[in-house]
């Protein structure tokens, strides 16, 4: 690890990665997806489409996730 980070503090650290993140996700070419990946979405989209559920929402999820930690 670059010693210099290390003297940052936790937060300061935390903005850089976040900083880092964001100028990864702004541009979404950066990481073309594989034909894999492309073929499990297709999947994914597919199955949805096939089940006609519209799943939950996220919120729901949340919570229910938050209740397996205690």
């Amino acid at each position: 690890m670059d010693a210099n980070l290390t003297k940052l503090s936790v937060d300061e650290r935390i903005r850089i990665v976040e900083d880092l993140w964001d100028s990864i996700a702004h541009d979404q070419n950066a990481l073309p997806l594989t034909l894999d990946q492309k073929a499990e979405l297709d999947r994914r989209l597919d199955a949805v489409e096939m089940d006609g559920k519209l799943g939950r929402l996220a919120a729901e999820a949340i919570s229910d996730i938050a209740k397996l930690d205690r």
